[in-house]
């Protein structure tokens, strides 16, 4: 893969923030800067994935109550924590 030169524009604050985190890693500012628009990008594209994903649930009329999603949450940060709920409401159950 190759790369290309391509040129931002930071505000003063930005800019130095970026040459800390920097001289803190040992790496050079462009470097953390690819990173950051790497992981940036790569979290809008799990983002839209996720939602593409739902919408194409909805359209089938598959949803998961709140109560689900409540219990679920619930178990977040535990010994007990479960995989994400399936859907449990659909056009039959309404």
């Amino acid at each position: 893969m190759g790369t290309a030169p391509y040129s931002i524009r930071l505000d003063d604050e930005l800019r130095q923030s970026l040459e800390r985190e920097a001289e803190i890693e040992d790496r050079p500012p462009t470097q953390l800067a690819v990173r950051a628009i790497r992981s940036m990008l790569e979290a809008k594209a799990a983002k839209r994935a996720a939602i593409e994903a739902a919408l194409e649930q909805a359209d089938q009329g598959k949803f998961i109550s709140a109560e689900a999603m409540n219990d679920w949450i619930d178990t977040w940060d535990t010994e007990d924590e479960v995989s994400a709920p399936k859907a449990d409401l659909t056009p039959d159950s309404a």
